[in-house]
């Protein structure tokens, strides 16, 4: 259990550290998804399910959600509709 644990907490540092140098505002929020999930995990082996079914319903699903939606909002993420009449062009 040590070792998942340490894989665990090293993957959490990889994400923190890979979420702040990436350009894809898109990517990041996925990263920032996995890095909640990860936690879900780590809150289910430390045995505390209500926390861990909290982080990933608000930390990997809602909150992954508003960023989204937010992006797409803002203009910094385009429709698989819009894409395709660009590449029609």
């Amino acid at each position: 259990m040590d070792i998942l644990m340490i894989i665990l907490l090293v993957l959490l540092v990889v994400c923190a550290v890979v979420v702040s140098f990436i350009k894809s505002l898109t990517a990041s929020v996925i990263v920032y998804g996995s890095f909640s999930l990860i936690v879900a995990v780590i809150w289910m082996i430390l045995e505390s399910p209500d926390l861990a079914i909290t982080e990933a319903a608000v930390g990997a699903g809602v909150t992954g959600l508003l960023f989204y939606a937010t992006l797409k909002k803002i203009g910094r993420i385009k429709d698989a509709d819009e894409n395709y009449k660009e590449s029609d062009n």
